[in-house]
């Protein structure tokens, strides 16, 4: 009976590690996306295509895109989350928003943002404004927790 008992326990066991397995969400995969396999989201403001998503080796909840803004507009106002980021502006200009203060933006220009630091990008020109972001968490780092009084995004 006891052979019988430990058998069934080591199934269970095993039953339950194939389904956490099966439960992780997968690993985004080396590869290379182009601008039309790109999903695209449309606004008023102008275009935005969402590249690579998911978990990576290191990282949690990435996200990828190239946004192409119209002039004076912005993808949408100064806003802050848990996530790690970096903006590249790839071509034309505008302004930056960085945690209450304002900066010229131009081609080339990288904003690295912290977690809930305010921030966002404006197309003050009138030429559109294009810009590469990239947002994630780390694995086996717990997300900050919001500032006292902040409800979301």
């Amino acid at each position: 009976m006891k052979k019988i008992l430990g058998i069934a326990f080591a199934v269970v066991v095993f039953s339950c590690l194939l389904f956490a397995q099966e439960m992780k969400p997968a690993r985004t995969k080396s590869g290379k996306m182009s601008w039309s396999e790109a999903k695209s989201h449309v606004g008023n403001w102008g275009e935005m295509r969402t590249y690579f998503l998911g978990n990576t080796y290191g990282t949690t909840n990435m996200f990828t895109a190239m946004a192409v803004v119209k002039p004076g507009e912005s993808v949408h106002p100064a806003h802050r989350h848990a996530e790690e980021e970096f903006l590249v502006l790839t071509k034309g200009s505008g302004t930056w928003h960085l945690d209450g203060k304002e900066f010229p933006a131009k081609e080339g220009d990288v904003l690295y943002v912290e977690p809930w630091k305010f921030h966002g990008l404006v197309n003050t020109s009138k030429e559109p404004l294009t810009f590469f972001v990239v947002r994630w968490n780390n694995q086996g780092v717990p997300a900050p927790v919001a500032p006292a009084g902040d409800h979301g995004k």
